[in-house]
């Protein structure tokens, strides 16, 4: 899959609508009973690009964007405003926000991932566009240095320890990501008349797998 690593103006990202989206089979019985099963291990996010556009300025800077990114042919980096810290939104970003694994004396690259809780039930989101330059990590409870005792290859959310962790220790990270995207549409309508009236274009985004 073709993927450019630009990130979609943060701010006209900022005020679009948008979420993640789950696929669940439900089978009603003949007792009125219900089946229920998914295909789908993860959940994947859309978008509305159009909603955050203010004026014509910000239109042309999307065309631009989307002229590059040939529409929907080359994927890209998009900031979820309501989602993209390892901690909450209003937080600091901490080495030990999330455990990303545990050691076994072996292991040398464990994959950045963040767990939703509710209740007593988890879910565990892989994280493949972390932001550069975000990510702190520890193990054991101690903070360590990049590119001293791990690196993070910021493409695929990988981290490469210089030394694999201790056997039974908690691997931890906090980061900064972005959703790998691409545009939901290989067309863009504007009007220059109906913008100004305050109706603005449709351009959808829908979440690839990295």
């Amino acid at each position: 899959m073709s993927f450019h690593e630009i990130r979609f103006p943060a701010r006209l990202s900022f005020g679009s609508v948008g979420g993640p989206e789950r696929l669940t089979e439900v089978v009603t019985l003949a007792n009125g009973h219900e089946e229920r099963n998914t295909p789908w291990a993860h959940s994947r996010r859309r978008y509305d690009a159009g909603v955050g556009l203010r004026s014509l300025d910000d239109v042309g800077e999307v065309i631009a964007f989307f002229e590059a990114r040939r529409g929907r042919l080359h994927g890209f980096r998009w900031k979820d405003w309501a989602d993209f810290k390892s901690c909450q939104c209003s937080g600091d970003v901490a080495y030990d926000d999330q455990v990303i694994g545990v050691g076994d004396g072996e292991t040398t690259q464990f994959p950045l991932m963040k767990t939703y809780r509710s209740g007593e039930e988890t879910y565990g989101r892989p994280i493949d566009k972390p932001v550069p330059g975000t990510v702190r990590v520890g193990v054991a409870d101690d903070e360590l240095v990049d590119t001293v005792h791990y690196e993070v290859d910021t493409t695929t959310g990988i981290v490469t320890f210089a030394t694999a962790p201790d056997i039974g220790v908690d691997v931890q990270a906090g980061f900064e990501f972005d959703v790998p995207v691409r545009f939901d549409t290989d067309l863009i309508l504007t009007s220059v008349e109906t913008f100004r009236a305050g109706e603005v274009p449709d351009v959808p985004v829908i979440e690839v797998r990295a």
